[in-house]
């Protein structure tokens, strides 16, 4: 599949792309075809990247003039805008990358990527819900609702892999090795990574396979795992509903979605001893760093029974 078709079809949903010029267009081009990264992460670049060009370099012609003072005013407008932290950072990590690869190509006089610095984030503790809570959430489905067997089996595999909701829809039933009890996930940049299902979860799927799938399967499942009532792939938002809708049902407060069932994963086997790289490599983390904000959770829990139960707290 070409880039543009890649990105035409994430667009579907979506606003129209603006059409990128044509310097942009070919970093865009490196990104997908040099370096292999996600489809979802070229078009979040190229939305970025549009945005800075019509913000500070307005012509092919203007490259060359382009100066660190400008550059940093943009950041400065995106503060201005109200835009959080998180955000910004990710549209300074996308400039940088752009500005490394317009000075590889010589159109810059000089290295304006290494002027520019991140925005400082706060590390937050991932919303978590304690092991009861859970328990309550995986049995909250309705075994007289007709699609019961799919979201229990959903569910459990959430909690038992760790699965990002992005992995989980685009989970084929041939990445499924349910005689050996493992799955075989793609993850960001299409890194794969083999994860173990837990007992519980083989379960579920086993049923979900063997009784439900086979007749929601049409023309369009394309092997997907988890299928719609129309017998397409299950999508991202739908995901996101059916997991809410569980946990409305279970009594649960607050915010509770699929990364959080891959928070409670981290979390719960972390405070039940795991090796930390072991955890980072069950994840699909790049970077040990990012692992280790589920050691707070922990912390996080400690400090509130220590605050209830001590004496003098």
């Amino acid at each position: 599949m070409s880039q543009a078709t890649l990105i035409k079809s994430l667009h579907k949903q979506r606003q129209p792309a603006k059409i990128p010029p044509p310097t942009v267009k070919r970093f865009l081009d490196y990104l997908f075809v040099e370096c292999g990264l996600a489809g979802s992460t070229i078009v979040a670049y190229q939305k970025d990247l549009c945005e800075f060009w019509e913000d500070v370099v307005s012509s092919e012609q203007g490259i060359a003039e382009l100066t660190i003072q400008e550059v940093q005013q943009h950041v400065m407008n995106l503060q201005l805008r109200g835009l959080v932290v998180a955000s910004i950072a990710r549209r300074v990590a996308a400039i940088r990358v752009f500005l490394r690869f317009l000075r590889s190509e010589g159109q810059l006089k000089r290295d304006l990527a290494t002027l520019l610095e991140l925005p400082k984030k706060w590390k937050t503790i991932p919303n978590t819900i304690h092991q009861p809570e859970v328990e309550a959430l995986l049995a909250s489905p309705d075994p007289a609702d007709d699609l019961y067997l799919r979201d229990r089996a959903l569910l459990e595999l959430l909690y038992a892999t760790g699965m990002r909701v992005s992995e989980a829809v685009g989970l084929d039933c041939a990445q499924v090795n349910l005689k050996v009890g493992y799955l075989r996930c793609l993850g960001k940049g299409s890194k794969e990574r083999i994860i173990p299902i837990g007992r519980a979860a083989l379960g579920a799927v086993d049923q979900y396979l063997g009784q439900l799938r086979p007749t929601l399967s049409g023309p369009h499942s394309k092997g997907a795992l988890f299928l719609s009532r129309t017998g397409r792939r299950l999508d991202r938002t739908n995901m996101w509903r059916l997991v809410r809708k569980y946990a409305s049902h279970a009594g649960l407060n607050g915010k509770v979605s699929p990364h959080t069932l891959r928070h409670c994963f981290a979390t719960h086997l972390l405070a039940g001893g795991a090796d930390l790289r072991i955890v980072q490599e069950l994840l699909g983390h790049a970077d040990v760093g990012t692992t280790q904000v589920y050691l707070h959770v922990d912390e996080a829990r400690l400090k509130e029974v220590h605050r209830l139960y001590h004496p003098r707290p």
